[in-house]
């Protein structure tokens, strides 16, 4: 009756053990704190139907819809959520790929972090005021940096003058 005991009772420690560690790892960890935050009402009052679907839930823009492709004046690609000044044109260069491709972003105007999603690890891109999603960064661009900013161009606003 105790050895009986004893495996019921080890049994189901470790059951419990193992759900436990299960369920932590499922607990996403909290996304980090932006300046400028909105609940999904809000910003999909500020934001078209197409910019929430891409900025707010991580969305790609179909390749060569956005009239940001053709921009080549000087000027500033901004966060189309929050305004902050994201790109030069200095950087932009012509990828080929359907979106708006930079060489590198202005200074501390974007973070990034691992995206898994589709089952391919990538590098993700947002406004670092915002969180919102802007696109990926891939290490096949042109020099200096060897880097391309593939950006969806639904996802930021361009002002001509100085960049």
């Amino acid at each position: 009756m105790q050895t009986r005991r004893r495996f019921v009772l080890a049994s189901t420690t470790l059951a419990l053990t193992g759900s436990l560690r299960a369920l932590a790892a499922g607990i996403a960890p909290a996304p980090p704190a932006f300046e400028i935050v909105h609940s999904d009402d809000e910003w999909r009052r500020m934001l078209t139907p197409t910019q929430f679907a891409v900025l707010r839930r991580e969305g790609t823009e179909r390749p060569y819809s956005s009239p940001l492709n053709s921009e080549h004046r000087t000027g500033i690609f901004s966060c189309a959520g929050c305004g902050l000044a994201l790109f030069s044109s200095r950087t932009k260069f012509e990828s080929h790929t359907g979106w708006p491709s930079f060489w590198a972003p202005l200074d501390h105007a974007v973070a990034t972090r691992e995206d898994g999603s589709f089952g391919v690890f990538r590098t993700e891109v947002h406004c670092r005021r915002c969180g919102g999603h802007l696109g990926h960064v891939f290490d096949d661009g042109p020099k200096p940096t060897g880097l391309r900013y593939c950006m969806n161009g639904i996802a930021m606003n361009f002002a001509a003058g100085d960049a």
